[in-house]
């Protein structure tokens, strides 16, 4: 007999699906009137604010300040960096008009540009037009700057999330008298990242450098934190990138050292964005729906009244009040605990049913009985939806704190459990060839490889529908044989699928 679930298809049956149905059914975000756009609706938009807080704070420790950046680009900035405009032109959105006329009742484009613009894909060049005003001499570095913003990458294929036209991000941007300095600032915030996604997100990750057919369009080297989903696919979470001093001589950033010499910057860059929020429902949630962590959750818990007549209502509703008045006073993770109360015109069961599949760690259930024995009934999100807790309230204020936290931790152990269940090491090209070419394969593959191949071995790749997705920092001085050309001391590099 088949276990009722509230988000149909499973995970099992329907993965794709599956998540669609856990965002519309949290109600998270929605498809946009515009083809590839996303509406993020206000409880997926606080999720993205409590990431931000988070990161905020991060960035502001690390001695960066926040600023803004146009979103429109001139085209002339955009072609200063050759390779960069290869990376990007395919998924350029361009403005050619500035303007609306009325011709046979309808509205058409009218004052073409003198330059077109483009809607930014990401900011490296008009913040390295920025900078080259800004600095003119060592005293001026280094330019330690993060915008929070929007892009524009026209996509083919969307998904919620995942992959849209149009995301939300962060982005940093950079910029050294030395390389060493833009080294260590690369490697820094790759560390940010990998410490938020970890404590945060509670979503363990592998951390290393991505190889040079991977790397960020015009970077010397690209930094990466990659996830396991549940499907076992690999997603991109966050990557930092040392742009050496290709932008900087591109947009002429040049400043004069402590001998009075003129030289040229070294840049970094760094984001993420709101595919973080496709991570967490892919890492932690289930066949009920979303599954939050405690420390990026809208609220900690919620409060269900049960109550058959006006009387009990009265008497329960009173008693939920107190309790959430009592909780909002206790701290959690450096913050107040929040709490909600649902007292809808809906059935208790229905309302205990929004609160799983909304994800909400800790949902608490008040009815007449639980009056009379002076005592709650307590459920935690990380646990079966029967698995009760019951407890006085004094009890539940003493612990409420340490609760949080275990489900923190719990969520974390669990996603780790399933990474490192799911990764696995191959000696040869035949056993790669045969693990990925299985319908049921999942997950990470560690070999020995070459940092860049060939044509062929890049359509290889392709008709296995994998990539490589870092060389792992824990594993840099591991160093072997390349399965795929027998070139020895090679660094030993995760393949898998991808979003």
């Amino acid at each position: 007999m088949n276990k009722k679930t509230a988000i149909n298809p499973t995970r099992e049956q329907n993965y794709p699906e599956w998540y669609q149905q856990v965002i519309h059914t949290a109600e998270l975000a929605e498809n946009s009137p515009v083809r590839g756009c996303m509406i993020i609706k206000p409880y997926g938009y606080t999720i993205w604010e409590n990431m931000q807080k988070f990161l905020d704070q991060a960035f502001k420790q690390t001695g960066h300040v926040n600023a803004y950046f146009p979103l429109l680009i001139p085209l002339s900035y955009i072609e200063k960096e050759a390779e960069h405009v290869t990376g990007f032109a395919k998924e350029c959105a361009v403005v050619t008009h500035h303007k609306l006329e009325e011709k046979d009742g309808k509205l058409v484009p009218a004052g073409k540009l003198e330059e077109p613009l483009i809607i930014r894909p990401t900011s490296e060049t008009i913040v390295g037009e920025c900078y080259s005003r800004w600095v003119q001499s060592y005293r001026d570095l280094p330019i330690l700057i993060n915008q929070w913003a929007n892009v524009m990458r026209w996509e083919m294929r969307t998904r919620l999330f995942l992959r849209t036209s149009e995301f939300l991000w962060q982005e940093g941007h950079t910029a050294h008298a030395t390389k060493e300095e833009a080294i260590t600032e690369t490697q820094k915030m790759i560390n940010v990242y990998e410490d938020f996604a970890e404590n945060v997100m509670a979503m363990p990750v592998i951390t290393g450098q991505k190889t040079e057919d991977e790397r960020f369009p015009g970077a010397l080297e690209t930094y990466t934190i990659e996830a396991m989903m549940q499907d076992g696919k690999a997603l991109q979470s966050g990557t930092s990138h040392f742009l050496g001093q290709n932008f900087a001589k591109a947009s002429n950033i040049t400043f004069t050292d402590k001998d009075g010499d003129l030289k040229h910057a070294w840049t970094t860059s760094w984001g993420v964005s709101t595919r973080l929020i496709g991570g967490l429902i892919m890492t932690h949630s289930d066949d009920n729906g979303l599954v939050i962590p405690p420390k990026l959750a809208p609220h900690h818990i919620v409060i269900i009244p049960i109550y058959k007549n006006d009387i009990d209502k009265e008497k329960i509703l009173s008693a939920c009040n107190e309790l959430q008045n009592k909780l909002s006073k206790i701290f959690y993770n450096n913050t107040n605990i929040i709490t909600k109360i649902d007292d809808k015109d809906m059935t208790s069961g229905e309302r205990s049913w929004k609160a799983i599949k909304t994800g909400v760690p800790i949902r608490i259930e008040i009815g007449p009985r639980d009056l009379e024995k002076n005592q709650i009934c307590v459920t935690r999100r990380d646990k079966e939806p029967k698995e009760k807790l019951f407890l006085t309230n004094q009890d539940f204020l003493d612990t409420v704190s340490n609760i949080l936290e275990d489900i923190q931790s719990n969520l974390y152990n669990k996603a780790k459990t399933f990474l490192d269940k799911n990764s696995h090491v191959v000696n040869n090209l035949n056993e790669l060839k045969k693990f990925f070419k299985k319908d049921s394969s999942s997950g990470f593959v560690y070999c020995y490889s070459s940092d860049k191949l060939n044509d062929e071995h890049q359509k290889l790749l392709k008709s296995l529908k994998i990539s490589a997705r870092c060389i792992p920092n824990k594993f840099k001085d591991d160093l072997g044989t390349c399965i795929f050309t027998d070139k020895p001391n090679c660094n030993k590099i995760i393949y898998a699928k991808a979003y």
